[in-house]
């Protein structure tokens, strides 16, 4: 990724100590996320401000074209601190230290984005990353994809120049507008050669203002350097003519009376060829401006005009007068508040003749100070407005001036408030139709094009909007556009909200070959202020102007108008979303779906349905929400009742959240992990408001980037939900009414469980009961029941997980509720160690029931019972540990270790599904409706090299058997795949059974005895010693027997192998095997040989490959090497 010739070694000792004087613990560790790689800093113990450096290797001659990119991460708890935390990234070439970027100082937790430009650097160079934090600030950073563009010089080699070209001393060829710009484009310097460019006039500002003359007062324009401006937020790090701290440019501040600092230049002479060059740097605020205008008789007449902030970069501009009147050229500059503007390198071509007799040519007056006082806005009648109700949607001032150059546009009158912030070779500017086509198609006679630019980068072209918002949920902008490009070319729509420094992109589309207009609907989603909407456009150079934008409006967005449907709750999400809006603001994007490759939808099978995949391109961060509009207060409870499906071995956590205006939110219902490529339906009962208005959103919550969530047919009725069919107690109690001392609550924070069952952490919640004597004494009984279970089938299967403590904690029974009368189902008064225990009861009732968990104290000490994971299926149950897997999982589940980065085995049909393969048939009815657990194999690797499903605690056994049906279909070449059935207790796990990877033989059934002497859990682990590793793995059918043991004539009759036959095998086998030493041998003959090869290179090589990791202890400097895997040929 660096530029061509790049050559590793080190910098010297005294510069790496002139880059940053701090130094402290704070160190970059690599990492790993998934199967993705990152730098991540390490906090030191809170004692001194600390800071972490990245070096890369030494790098060698860096082009003008030359930009940085990187993704960085920040989190923890010092982000709203003042002075926490700051990123820094510095280049180091000769005697030389520059600062290019840092990070801004207003920032949100989530993945930003960094773009740098070193400028033309001759020889050799070296970047620093620099994190640096003050004590006890607990801020976190990851770093990612470092990328080096346009940054290499072009081979040298003679070409073909084109008319408006000419030849570099290289051989390569440059526009004759880019030859004495002040800019070493040819990377040889020949563009700039002193006797070519000899009649030139060419100001620095190095030594003085040159013929320049800066006009009085205040703002002002100033000649200073990045030493002497210091770290003031928005000013230059270096100037344009040395690319250095200390090199010498002119500069302005908001502040003063006056809005403008302005620069004039001498009185010139009627010429049609005189074009000026000037480098710009406009940064730190969205409304800083710089004007490049003439002058003739006291009358100011515009040529250029640069809004926005470009970011901390010089860019270049030229502009060009043919003028018949004697002239001078106005510079004005205007910061805003928290920016600055400046130039640099002022260059004037031979035809800019300096007027010698005549009198000069005089400025013109500024303008009159308007009535309006600062923060405030002048309206077009005369009114004042706070300049914070400019651009918000709704109109302020009588006219509404205030909105009238706000984005909306049929770009008639001009750019409507779109200003280019382009600082490469193509840029944005209106443009007038010139074919009927057009004017027919668009309806207007003027777009926004495409053009070239003057700018020395190869970047898109960049527009945006004055600050706007807030906006609605439903607030999109439409256009007009036009894409007739190749490949390459693209346009783009993105949001950057600068409260929080963070770039969302709203829509974009690649070039194709068609001419004709195209009308776009970009939801934009509910925004607060300030944000501004940024237009990019990519296009070839030889003709940018294919790529244009016209009638632009913005709908929707005045956040004070409710759309009628914004209180239709109640979808299927067949014709829209109703009153559900996706959250733009989010890492990655709920989206209206018929499948691809997911599953069907619930209402139909056949239609819509909302989804959320966080692997999906463009997707970053952890969460993405589903939200609608405040909602009128609610007087009695209401019932919302939906339909989702959380899919994939790594998929996370959805959960709905209820917001009361003013209010904090709490959640009303959530689902933790994998529950199978199938639907489930959710009840959450919404709670009377009072007067309060509020707000419901689904919240996708991610744990890995593989899986899936859906939702379908939404519901909102009167009255309060029934009996949940299941409850993890992550968002309450689920309607269970206690009597006693049952309560909610959270692992570690009183008596009870140290983790819950559902997450296996600490903050994961259950209902528990104080069975202690001074809480529940002997013989006291303390109630939970549940609220009414509808009768859906004969049976139904009430399973549950319980965990009773181990000194005396009473007795635990289950108790079902017919018509007032109880009958008891179940109890147990102790149980083998402090894990969750799995319990299950069968209910044959003839009408609707309830189920009444009951604990009776037994006088102990330090006594508890806890539940979690409640869940009513249809269906009797089946024996412990015994699964058909066509109602449920019954049991079987996915441990929360971390160490397997929550790998989690799928549970679906035998519908195809791309995403999600598996046999087209399960074992139990051998149709495509029939049920299996299955495991998708390409997800392991670098994150994870298994994937495990677990039993429920069993009980010691001396003659268990276990019987299943499994499906393999994994290629056998060398990939070290295996599926194995363990034995796990507290003493250990041992290998029970395991067969290797293999291609599809269908449904194999197999049978394993069991013994163990304490209790247990069954384990079927899938492996892998290589990856990827590109298959599937399915299991059915799993039965369990306590007792018994195997049917010792496991094979049936005509199955049973004869000696001959026995024999043959044997000499098959070692036949195989002496083929498998030969091919081990001659593997190993080459991976010593390779190895020594790289021993012989690394040897020969006196400097590391890859960045370098630098530490401080004792104010010593150590670097320590990363070593770089190499590609195997």
């Amino acid at each position: 990724m660096a530029s061509p010739g790049c050559c590793l070694s080190r910098l010297p000792s005294a510069l790496l100590t002139s880059l940053l004087p701090v130094m402290s613990g704070l160190t970059l560790l690599l990492a790993m996320l998934l199967l993705g790689w990152f730098m991540v800093t390490v906090s030191p113990p809170a004692k001194a401000t600390a800071t972490a450096w990245l070096q890369s290797p030494v790098m060698q001659e860096a082009t003008a074209t030359c930009e940085i990119w990187a993704s960085y991460h920040l989190s923890g708890s010092g982000l709203n601190q003042t002075a926490c935390p700051t990123l820094r990234l510095a280049v180091a070439f000769g005697d030389t230290v520059v600062e290019l970027w840092r990070s801004p100082e207003h920032r949100a937790e989530g993945w930003h984005q960094l773009v740098a430009y070193p400028g033309r650097i001759k020889g050799q160079f070296q970047l620093t990353f620099a994190l640096t934090q003050p004590p006890a600030c607990g801020a976190v950073l990851a770093l990612d994809d470092i990328v080096f563009r346009n940054c290499g010089l072009l081979a040298a080699g003679q070409q073909s120049c084109g008319a408006e070209e000419s030849s570099c001393s290289r051989g390569s060829c440059l526009a004759l507008g880019r030859f004495c710009d002040g800019t070493d484009d040819c990377g040889d310097g020949s563009d700039e050669d002193a006797e070519q460019c000899q009649f030139f006039t060419f100001c620095s500002f190095e030594e003085d203002l040159c013929s320049w003359e800066v006009e009085a007062g205040q703002p002002t324009w100033e000649r200073n350097t990045s030493v002497g401006l210091g770290t003031t937020s928005g000013v230059p790090t270096r100037d344009h003519s040395t690319n250095s701290a200390t090199g010498y440019f002119l500069h302005t501040v908001a502040g003063g009376a006056v809005s403008v600092a302005r620069l004039s230049s001498p009185t010139f002479q009627a010429t049609n060829s005189c074009s000026l060059v000037l480098y710009c740097h406009l940064h730190g605020s969205a409304t800083s401006s710089l004007r490049i205008s003439y002058v003739i008789n006291s009358t100011e007449h515009l040529v250029r005009e640069r809004t926005g902030d470009t970011g901390s970069c010089w860019v270049r501009e030229r502009v060009d007068f043919n003028l018949k009147e004697s002239f001078k050229v106005l510079i004005t500059g205007e910061a805003g508040s928290g920016g600055s503007v400046a130039v640099d390198d002022l260059i004037l071509s031979p035809g800019c003749v300096l007027q010698q007799d005549s009198a000069p040519v005089a400025l013109p007056g500024r303008a009159r100070a308007s009535n309006c006082v600062a923060e405030e806005f002048s309206c077009d009648d005369g009114g004042c407005v706070s300049a914070e109700l400019v651009c918000d949607f709704a109109k302020a001032c009588a006219d509404g001036s205030d909105e009238n150059h706000c984005g909306t546009t049929t770009f008639e009158e001009g750019a409507g408030g779109w200003h280019d912030t382009s600082v490469g070779q193509l840029r944005w500017a209106v443009q007038r139709a010139t074919e009927p086509t057009a004017t027919a198609l668009v309806g207007a006679g003027a777009f926004l094009a495409l053009q070239r630019g003057e700018g020395q980068m190869v970047a898109p072209a960049k527009a945006r909007t004055p600050l706007l918002g807030p906006s609605g949920l439903a607030c999109a902008m439409e256009m007009s556009y036009r894409l007739h490009s190749g490949a390459q070319g693209f346009l783009a729509v993105a949001v950057t909200e600068h409260s929080t420094d963070m770039t969302h992109l709203a829509w974009h589309t690649r070039g194709h070959g068609s001419t004709a207009w195209e009308h776009v609907h970009i939801p934009l989603g509910e925004r607060a202020r300030p944000f501004q909407v940024e237009l990019l456009g990519m296009a070839e150079l030889q003709d940018p102007e294919a790529i244009a934008i016209a009638n632009v409006t913005f709908v929707q967005c005045n956040p004070g108008v409710e759309p009628p449907e914004a209180a239709e709750l109640s979808c299927n999400f067949e014709a829209d979303l109703c009153g559900w809006y996706p959250d733009r603001g989010s890492d990655f994007q709920w989206v209206r779906s018929t499948g691809q490759g997911q599953g069907s939808d619930h209402t139909t099978g056949s239609g819509y349905f909302l989804a959320v995949d966080p692997s999906a391109p463009w997707s970053r961060g952890q969460h993405a929400q589903l939200i609608t509009y405040r909602q009128e207060p609610a007087a009695a409870p209401q019932c919302l009742a939906f339909w989702y499906r959380l899919a994939g071995p790594q998929i996370g956590t959805l959960s709905l959240k209820l917001q009361l205006q003013g209010a904090e939110e709490t959640v009303l219902w959530t689902q933790r992990g994998s529950q199978g490529s199938v639907w489930h339906r959710g009840l959450a009962t919404l709670p009377a408001t009072g007067q309060q208005r509020y707000r419901l959103a689904f919240e996708a919550l991610r744990d890995g980037f593989v899986g899936d969530m859906a939702l379908d047919d939404v519901a909102l009725t009167p009255g309060a939900c029934g009996a949940e069919l299941s409850c993890s107690f992550e968002a309450g109690a689920c309607g269970l009414a206690g009597s006693g001392q049952w309560h909610w609550q959270s692992g570690g924070t009183g008596t009870g469980p140290m983790a819950d069952h559902t997450t296996g952490t600490t903050t994961g919640h259950y209902m528990v009961v104080n069975t202690s004597k001074h809480s529940l004494p002997m013989g006291h009984v303390a109630t939970l029941s549940s609220a009414l279970y509808q009768r859906s089938a004969p049976a139904q299967c009430l399973a549950f997980w319980y965990q009773l403590s181990a000194a005396a904690p009473g007795t635990l029974s289950i108790l079902v509720e017919e018509n007032g009368e109880q009958r008891k189902l179940f109890s147990i008064s102790a149980m083998e160690g402090d894990t969750w225990h799995r319990g299950h009861v069968t209910v044959r009732a003839d009408t609707d029931w309830k189920v009444v968990f009951e604990a009776v104290g037994a006088g102990s000490e330090r006594s508890y019972m806890a539940l979690d994971d409640l869940r009513v299926s249809d269906g009797a149950c089946p024996e412990p540990a015994s699964c058909d897997f066509e109602w449920d999982t019954c049991g079987w589940s996915s441990p929360s270790d971390e160490r397997l980065h929550g790998f989690t085995w799928g549970w679906k049909s035998g519908v195809p599904l791309a995403k999600y393969p598996g046999p087209e048939q399960d074992h139990t009815l051998g149709t495509e409706d029939g049920h299996y657990v299955h495991f998708d194999t390409r997800v392991l690797g670098a994150g994870g090299t298994a994937a495990r499903l677990e039993s429920q605690h069993l009980p010691a056994t001396t003659a268990g058997c276990l019987r299943f049906w499994y499906h393999m279909d994994i290629p056998e070449h060398l990939t070290g795949g295996e599926l194995q059935v363990k034995l796990q207790s507290a003493a250990g796990q041992h290998t029970a059974w395991s067969v290797a990877g293999q291609r599809s033989q269908g449904w194999q059934s197999s049978t394993v005895p069991l013994e163990s002497p304490s209790e247990f859990q069954i384990v079927f682990e899938i492996t892998s010693r290589m990856w990827p590793m590109d298959g599937t793995v399915a299991l059915d059918d799993i039965e369990y027997s306590a007792t018994g043991g195997c049917d010792s004539n496991l094979e049936a009759p005509g199955k049973v192998k004869s000696s001959s036959s026995f024999v043959a095998e044997v000499v098959v086998g070692l036949l195989l095997a002496v083929i498998v030493l030969a091919l081990v041998a001659a593997g190993g003959r080459y991976w010593l040989k390779r190895r020594a090869q790289e021993s012989g290179m690394a040897m020969e090589s006196n400097t590391p490959q890859g960045f370098d990791n630098i530490t401080f202890q004792d104010d010593k400097v150590i670097i320590a090497q990363v070593p770089k895997e190499r590609d195997e040929d």
